[in-house]
């Protein structure tokens, strides 16, 4: 693999990269960063090869509020149109959808917490995640909107309480509505920050709940490094 530059859309504080930014380490790549929390600027599109985006509190449909967030989805836009590769983690997955043409909107239920996600037939072939064999294991959740499957994407998981977990388009551009990415410290930072939203639920796990599990990490973060093995296999 070249080493490749790779740009980060980040929201928030603490939703950050996790054990993504030692993948990227690992291949001696380049890493640039829009925080749109900061001042902020967006590259020219032709100076990066891949795209990140991550989560956040917000929804995509709160332009009024985050008035960034027209900016961002036309260079989202512009990443999948230039053919870069594309990844997009909760929010992130959920901007994708919309840049390809999907409605986003908020789920019956909020799902927050370690639950099991399932393949769907299709994801259980899908070269993107070969070497992940395992057709249900469980994973760190923190969304409340969901999407409708993009035109001309993939389906590749899903849980019963959110149908789309996840999707990839042309091979290239990836929506994960999960954390694979989480670390220990990640994983707390998200808690300490949306401790307002763990209400008794039961879709919703307490707070000593979330942290208890954090044993799962490790594994989830070998499957992130397998999914993007595969995903700039080609680069």
């Amino acid at each position: 693999m070249k080493q490749l530059t790779i740009h980060v859309l980040q929201h928030v504080t603490y939703e950050g990269l996790g054990c993504i930014e030692n993948w990227i380490h690992r291949h001696n790549h380049q890493l640039s960063y829009t925080k749109f929390y900061e001042s902020f600027s967006i590259p020219d599109i032709d100076t990066i090869d891949g795209l990140i985006v991550m989560g956040g509190p917000m929804s995509v449909y709160e332009e009024d509020l985050f008035p960034w967030l027209k900016e961002e989805k036309q260079f989202i836009k512009a990443a999948i149109e230039k053919g870069k590769i594309v990844l997009g983690i909760c929010l992130g997955s959920q901007l994708i959808a919309e840049a390809l043409g999907a409605r986003v909107y908020p789920n019956k239920l909020k799902e927050i917490g370690w639950f099991p996600v399932k393949k769907t037939e299709g994801g259980q072939h899908h070269s993107v995640l070969k070497g992940i064999d395992a057709n249900e294991f469980t994973v760190f959740h923190w969304h409340g909107d969901t999407y409708d499957l993009p035109p001309a994407s993939e389906h590749l998981f899903f849980t019963d309480i959110c149908q789309h977990q996840a999707f990839i388009f042309d091979n290239r551009v990836l929506g994960i509505q999960f954390h694979f990415e989480v670390t220990e410290k990640t994983l707390n930072e998200m808690v300490q920050n949306g401790i307002q939203e763990l209400e008794e639920a039961d879709t919703i796990q307490t707070e000593t709940v979330i942290l208890q599990k954090s044993s799962m990490i490790a594994e989830n973060n070998q499957r992130m490094y397998t999914l993007l093995d595969n995903l700039y296999r080609s680069k």
